[in-house]
């Protein structure tokens, strides 16, 4: 018999990208779809591409409409998950897409977005370092309250931990600059409002950015003293996709050899992480609707510094993919059901 689900916020781009990867999940049913303004439409109004539940109507996120449920995606603005996560059964898989129980601290959460911190909950990022040769896919099994993680900390924390957990870079003076197509911005934002966007411009700039202290608590985990983050976003003309530069000062004598046997021990078994050949670096075309994150690496000699590139799909690694293989980790079904493999080792 078929789970039954409930997407709150399925409206917006993180919806719909839910949307579509719980089209192919053969131990789903989509039940109900809930959204703000969109109340009243059907999904084929707001998500064209997607056939499959185009006929569904989008009602209003409420106790009543989100009751009921086996499994409940939380796509909704940040600030806005705890209150409706309230509501619902501790018998139900709750996965939140949005930060409200990604942080640790109550006092980084209300920093960066200005509002009480309602908790934490198991953070959905299987293939993160956590110490002693363990990795968080391990914390998820059976759990029923999951944060998915932001699309900007994946990239960042992919393309860093394993140096940082090795003892092969410093982790006073890391630097991630990352060009981010406009989906990251959100359905609303003006240049996806018909403005489009004919530049490239940062944004959040100064230590500002609400995925730092996220960032920062995942490296943590497994550094030896507290690091230190200097992130940069830069909004570019392409529609969805990030492109994560990461530099970090090389501990004295570490050779290229190190930096590979490093990135191959933490991920060379994972279905979903490519470890790209010496002297290739990720596009994010090629990760474009895929649930991959690749990474590429080089040493600047003159400045004893390694650049990390790491490149994910902000829709899908970055979110709705991530949601998937925790839910199915928490579940306890194959890690990989469901979602995309194309490009999958």
């Amino acid at each position: 018999m078929k789970l039954k689900v409930a997407v709150a916020g399925a409206s917006g781009y993180v919806g719909g990208e839910l949307l579509t990867l719980i089209a192919e999940h053969p131990n789903l049913e989509l039940v109900t779809v809930t959204a703000n303004s969109n109340v009243g439409q059907s999904v084929g109004d707001v998500h064209s591409h997607i056939s499959t539940f185009k006929d569904m109507v989008f009602v209003e996120t409420s106790e009543a409409t989100l009751s009921g449920h086996d499994v409940v995606f939380l796509a909704l603005p940040h600030t806005k998950s705890a209150e409706v996560a309230a509501w619902l059964s501790d018998e139900t898989l709750v996965l939140d897409c949005g930060a409200d129980f990604r942080l640790e601290s109550a006092e980084e959460f209300e920093k960066f977005y200005h509002s009480a911190h309602a908790g934490t909950w198991a953070y959905g990022m299987p293939e993160l370092l956590i110490g002693s040769g363990k990795k968080q896919r391990e914390v998820l099994v059976g759990q029923k309250r999951i944060a998915v993680p932001g699309c900007n900390a994946t990239a960042i924390t992919l393309a860093l931990a394993p140096l940082l957990a090795a003892n092969l870079i410093e982790p006073k003076d890391l630097v991630s600059t990352l060009s981010v197509g406009t989906s990251g911005a959100g359905a609303n934002a003006s240049v996806n409002q018909g403005e489009g966007l004919q530049s490239a411009y940062p944004y959040q700039v100064g230590g500002v950015h609400r995925h730092i202290p996220e960032v920062a608590q995942n490296l943590n985990r497994v550094s030896s003293e507290t690091v230190t983050l200097t992130f940069t976003p830069v909004l570019v003309p392409m529609f969805r996709g990030i492109l994560a530069v990461n530099t970090a000062k090389l501990v004295s004598g570490i050779s290229k050899e190190e930096l590979s046997e490093t990135f191959e021990s933490a991920y060379g078994s994972e279905k979903y992480i490519e470890l790209l050949p010496e002297g290739s670096f990720p596009d994010t075309k090629d990760v474009e609707k895929t649930n991959r994150a690749l990474i590429g690496f080089a040493i600047d000699e003159a400045t004893n510094r390694v650049v990390v590139i790491s490149a994910v799909d902000n829709l899908v690694k970055g979110t709705a993919g991530a949601a998937l293989q925790s839910m199915n980790l928490a579940l306890g079904f194959d890690e990989s059901l469901g979602v995309p493999q194309l490009g999958a080792k």
